[in-house]
């Protein structure tokens, strides 16, 4: 069973490989009981989107890890995966404009996911 950090890198890593855009990682411990970390994204089309999420649920099922729910698949803007202690966010650009989780979720703290993604140079 992986910690909360664990999920939350391994989903940040999933979406960097299949190149989300504008990755974010908030931890919420100090503000929600809903979750540990949300995890947001951008994907550049409704077939990204779904690739996104199905990417994700894969890897994190092939590390023993079930969502909760899923929220929002097949031909939607906004979808979401609730693993309990980690939540993910994947929107298409104008939906995440919209909601703008990250200025609803101000008081998390905005973690530095530089040192997680591995880059190729």
């Amino acid at each position: 069973m992986l910690t909360p950090k664990e999920i939350a890198q391994l989903i940040i890593n999933t979406l960097d490989g299949k190149k989300a855009r504008d990755l974010k990682l908030l931890r919420t411990t100090d503000v929600t009981v809903l979750a540990d970390y949300f995890v947001i994204c951008t994907a550049g089309s409704t077939v990204q989107l779904k690739t996104l999420s199905d990417e994700v649920e894969k890897n994190l099922k092939t590390s023993g890890e079930m969502p909760l729910r899923r929220e929002g698949h097949r031909s939607s803007s906004w979808v979401l995966i609730d693993y309990g202690c980690v939540i993910v966010h994947l929107f298409l650009q104008e939906t995440r404009e919209f909601y703008s989780l990250e200025r609803l979720w101000s008081d998390a703290e905005d973690i530095d996911i530089s040192t997680m993604i591995a880059r190729e140079t």
